[in-house]
C-alpha cells in the first residue's frame, strides 16, 4: 500500500513496535527490527562524518605501528584527514605534535576517536563536548549509551562499535 505520492505505508505493531512495511505487489508484510533502523541511522551518520569531518583529535592515539591506535588514524593522514594525537605519554605523532588532553588542543576538532575501553569513554565524550567537537567516534569493540546520548544530547553526532579505518575502505 501507498500514499497519494507513492511512498510506501507503515504499520507500528501495537504489541511487538515494530515498524511493518506493507508491500502490495508481493502481498507481504517485511517487519523492521529497531536495531536494524538503529544501524541504517548509523550508517548514514559514518558517511556524513567521513564526508564532513577533516581534523581528527584521536584520543589514545599510541606511537606502536601494530596497534590500531596508531594504523588507523596513519591511514586517515593519507587520505587526507589532519589527526591530532591526544596522549598524555607522547610529544608527537604522525608529524603532528601531540597533546596531553584534549582540552590541550588550540584548534577546533570536527571529530574525536576515542582509542579507549569502553568504561573509560565518558569523561572523554564531555571533554568532546566542551572542546566544540562536532562529533564523537569509538572505535571497533567501543560503545558506552549513556556517554553516546550525552554527546546526542548535546548536538554531537555519534558512532559506536565501528572501525573508521574499515568505513572509510568500505564507502571508497
Amino acid at each position: 500500500m501507498k500514499d497519494k505520492l507513492g511512498a510506501p505505508l507503515y504499520i507500528l505493531h501495537p504489541s511487538s513496535f515494530q515498524k511493518r512495511v506493507i508491500n502490495p505487489r508481493y502481498n507481504l508484510a517485511l517487519a523492521i527490527n529497531p536495531r536494524y533502523i538503529s544501524a541504517m541511522n548509523q550508517s548514514s551518520t559514518i558517511d556524513k562524518l567521513l564526508t564532513e569531518s577533516h581534523t581528527i583529535a584521536v584520543v589514545g592515539f599510541s606511537s606502536n605501528p601494530s596497534k590500531a591506535g596508531y594504523y588507523v588514524p596513519a591511514y586517515l593522514q593519507r587520505q587526507g584527514y589532519r589527526i591530532i594525537p591526544v596522549n598524555p605519554n607522547l610529544s608527537e605523532g604522525l608529524g603532528e605534535p601531540a597533546y596531553a588532553a584534549l582540552a590541550d588542543v588550540p584548534d577546533p576538532v570536527d571529530l574525536v576517536l576515542l582509542f579507549q575501553r569502553s568504561e573509560n569513554v565518558p569523561p572523554f565524550v564531555d571533554q568532546a563536548i566542551e572542546k566544540g567537537a562536532k562529533a564523537v567516534w569509538m572505535q571497533q569493540g567501543i560503545s558506552h549509551e549513556a556517554a553516546a546520548e550525552r554527546a546526542r544530547a548535546a548536538g554531537l553526532d555519534v558512532v559506536q562499535n565501528a572501525c573508521m579505518l574499515v568505513e572509510h575502505r568500505r564507502k571508497n
